[in-house]
């Protein structure tokens, strides 16, 4: 396992476990798999209705708990300050723990102008030791400007839709420049579109790894965290699969070519969904 040191100090897995989409009762078999295969990280949210069964795998392990980096998330119908401090206990609740690693704002959403006030009470649960780290996803230069100009904590994570279609290299720019770590949500891109390019596919064949496992090399390379989702066992075991081998310059440098600023998800100023 690859660790990134946070701008705190705090050492997180470069790469782990998500579980977007995948219902509650599957989220069990997957994370304890995950776990089994090696995972320590565990990135789910309020949103995604599992976090009971993320809970259940956790509470099912032998692993010690400061062993493991867990994430959620705090969803747009529950922001503003006091209802993102009962939304983080009602988690802390369903994944039957005392603390969560890293917390995060699950997207802005301008329109309703909440996510100060809302990170104002992940700035609270961090500085009562509730949470080891706090961040934020989906966030745009202009949303992580406001935070660092009217907050106290600088973002330890902004997590973002981040494949090689869609690199991402202003916003990561930004957030090297303000030591905050750019994670990776779809990071094999949603309908897996980019998995059948040529240049991956080559290079997947050169090194007799999967297109997957060539693109979570890619990430680890290019200093993204990275959280692929699988329900499928070997899956789940290939996507970890990915520390014996490394991609050239040249390879970077191929992958780098195939950005198109391409999305699949919303553009982080027109989600406004509660």
């Amino acid at each position: 396992m690859q660790y990134v040191t946070l701008n705190n100090g705090l050492k997180m897995p470069q790469l782990g476990f998500g579980v977007w989409q995948v219902p509650d009762e599957e989220a069990t078999p997957a994370v304890a798999k995950a776990l089994e295969v090696g995972y320590r990280s565990i990135d789910t949210a309020k949103v995604y209705q599992n976090e009971n069964g993320v809970g259940r795998a956790l509470a099912a392990s032998d692993i010690p708990r400061e062993e493991l980096f867990i994430t959620t998330k705090v969803w747009n119908s529950d922001q503003g300050y006091e209802n993102t401090l009962k939304a983080f206990d009602a988690s802390l609740e369903r994944l039957g723990l005392d603390y969560v690693d890293l917390y995060l704002i699950h997207w802005p959403t301008p329109e309703f102008d909440e996510y100060v006030d809302t990170y104002k009470a992940l700035e609270k649960l961090y500085k009562d030791g509730k949470v080891k780290a706090i961040g934020v996803c989906n966030f745009n230069v202009e949303h992580l400007e406001r935070l660092l100009n009217e907050c106290d904590v600088v973002p330890a994570v902004n997590q973002v839709e981040c494949h090689p279609y869609l690199q991402q290299s202003e916003l990561k720019a930004f957030c090297k420049e303000h030591d905050i770590y750019l994670e990776a949500w779809s990071p094999l891109m949603q309908g897996g579109e980019v998995l059948n390019h040529d240049v991956v596919t080559g290079i997947a064949q050169k090194y007799s790894k999967t297109p997957a496992q060539v693109i979570i090399r890619w990430h680890l390379q290019y200093e993204n965290i990275v959280i692929p989702k699988s329900v499928t066992p070997s899956r789940i075991e290939e996507n970890f699969n990915v520390f014996d081998f490394e991609l050239s310059k040249e390879d970077m440098a191929e992958m780098a070519k195939l950005n198109r600023n391409q999305r699949k998800g919303p553009e982080p100023n027109e989600m406004n969904v509660r």
